[in-house]
C-alpha cells in the first residue's frame, strides 16, 4: 500500500522543470514590442514565469505577467508557440508565446512600466529581432511572426528551432 510518505518522496523525486509565459504584441508597422530588464542584460517580451505552485496556468501567467509589466490587462489571443528550453545552469523552460495582436497608437501610449523590474520599452522590426533577442528567445519570437503571417497552427519549439 501506497502512504502519504511514499507518494510525496515520489514527487520529490521527480525531474524539475521551469514554465514562463509571455506575450507578443505588435504596431500597426508589424514592429515587436520589447521590453527591458533591470535584472539581467539585454531584451525580453513581456512575460514571465508562471506561478504554478499558486495554481495558475500558462494563459493566466501571460496575463498576469503582462498587467504587472506593462499595465496592460489584455487577454492572450491564440498560443503561437511552445519551446522546450535545455538549461545549463538551471533545470528545463517550458515557453508558451500567446498572440497579443496589434497595438493601438493609444494603448502604446498607455504603457506604464513596472518600475522594479523594467528600465524601458521599445518597437522592434522584424530584421532586428535576433539583435535585440539572442539565441533561442529571438528564434521563437520569428518562427511565431512566421506563424502570424502564414496562419499556420501552433509551433513546436526545442531551443527556438521548429520541430514541428
Amino acid at each position: 500500500m501506497t502512504t502519504t510518505d511514499d507518494f510525496t518522496a515520489y514527487i520529490a523525486s521527480l525531474p524539475r522543470v521551469l514554465a514562463g509565459a509571455a506575450v507578443l504584441f505588435r504596431d500597426a508597422e508589424g514592429r515587436v514590442l520589447l521590453v527591458e530588464p533591470n535584472y539581467r542584460e539585454g531584451w525580453a517580451l513581456p512575460g514571465g514565469t508562471i506561478e504554478s505552485d499558486d495554481g495558475e496556468g500558462p494563459r493566466e501567467g501571460a496575463r498576469r505577467e503582462t498587467l504587472e509589466e506593462i499595465g496592460l490587462d489584455r487577454a492572450p489571443g491564440r498560443l503561437l508557440a511552445v519551446d522546450w528550453v535545455r538549461g545549463e545552469a538551471r533545470p528545463p523552460l517550458v515557453a508558451y508565446l500567446y498572440d497579443g495582436g496589434v497595438l493601438t497608437e493609444s494603448e502604446l501610449k498607455s504603457i506604464r512600466l513596472q518600475e522594479e523590474e523594467l528600465l524601458s520599452w521599445r518597437l522592434v522590426a522584424r530584421e532586428e529581432i535576433t539583435d535585440h533577442l539572442p539565441g533561442a528567445l529571438g528564434r521563437r519570437v520569428v518562427v511565431c511572426l512566421d506563424v502570424l503571417a502564414d496562419g499556420s497552427g501552433t509551433a513546436e519549439l526545442e531551443n527556438g528551432d521548429r520541430v514541428a
